[in-house]
């Protein structure tokens, strides 16, 4: 039974690697291309020597990795390095086999280009991050540069690379606004991604600092799904004991919540910060 799972999991696994090349494909090739906006990582390094030279993109996109791919070897293993170069080759060959329709940019307005082509490629992206895929390109590459040269954070020096391949865009097209674009671009591919792989299980993590956590906690749990924790803590102040209740809510629920303890200790201390991944009771199933 556990091997079949594996197995399923694997299949599910390759077919959003599928939908995530077919999305990062088509945002090259309906909007990014055709505007000559030059993005971050591998594909805008290929962006550029279409545009420029008129060799295909989808095929650089491949050659380009292979030697990151195999730089990364020793580092990442050959699992990881296996499923970047399947990956790799189905974005490059889906980029191609799009390219054969010939030109079918919907919009020459680079803005929307810039939005839409961030939309494409954070879904894209999204599947990759989510079901475990990779394409390599500057993400591993900067894992390899962060070995060699250990200063800053790999984020850093991923962000680095992007920017140089954003910036390099800008010159050898004579076209400063490419950054300004990019921004755009990238900025809302974050978004779609980090929506993707975190879904819409987000909530509010709740600290509430009261002298009648034992009400209030009783109340919230008579009133509401959601399950309460008590943390002891000291008000460093007054140095009187302090009950500081520690629970998490779903948006909806908010404004009840605020609600409640006023009524109770109209003096508590609430505080709320964005819970991006909630699992248990009430919210996702941790075994999924």
């Amino acid at each position: 039974m556990n091997s079949r799972r594996k197995f399923s999991k694997i299949i599910v696994d390759y077919i959003f690697m599928i939908i995530g090349c077919i999305c990062y494909a088509l945002s090259l090739r309906m909007f990014l291309i055709p505007n000559s906006i030059v993005g971050g990582g591998v594909s805008g390094v290929a962006t550029i020597i279409e545009l420029t030279t008129g060799l295909p993109a989808g095929l650089f996109i491949l050659l380009i990795n292979l030697p990151i791919l195999v730089m990364g070897f020793k580092l990442m293993g050959w699992k990881f390095i296996l499923n970047c170069l399947i990956t790799s080759a189905s974005l490059s060959g889906i980029t191609e086999l799009i390219a054969l329709f010939g030109d079918i940019s919907i919009t020459d307005n680079k803005i929307l280009a810039s939005a839409y082509g961030g939309i494409l490629q954070g879904l894209g992206i999204g599947c990759f991050i989510k079901f475990n895929m990779s394409s390599g390109g500057t993400e591993l590459l900067g894992r390899i540069t962060h070995r060699l040269i250990p200063v800053f954070s790999i984020a850093t020096h991923v962000a680095i690379l992007d920017a140089a391949v954003v910036v390099s865009g800008a010159i050898i097209l004579l076209n400063p606004e490419n950054v300004l674009y990019a921004l755009i671009l990238i900025f809302i591919s974050a978004k779609v991604s980090d929506l993707i792989v975190s879904g819409l299980n987000k909530a509010k993590l709740c600290y509430i600092i009261t002298d009648k956590p034992e009400e209030i906690s009783d109340f919230l749990i008579s009133h509401s799904p959601r399950g309460v924790t008590l943390l002891n803590g000291e008000g460093m102040f007054s140095k009187t004991p302090k009950g500081v209740l520690l629970t998490c809510v779903k948006f909806n629920q908010i404004s009840s919540l605020k609600d409640w303890v006023k009524q109770i200790d109209k003096k508590a201390f609430v505080i709320m910060t964005d819970a991006n991944e909630v699992y248990g009771k009430g919210f996702a199933d941790i075994s999924k």
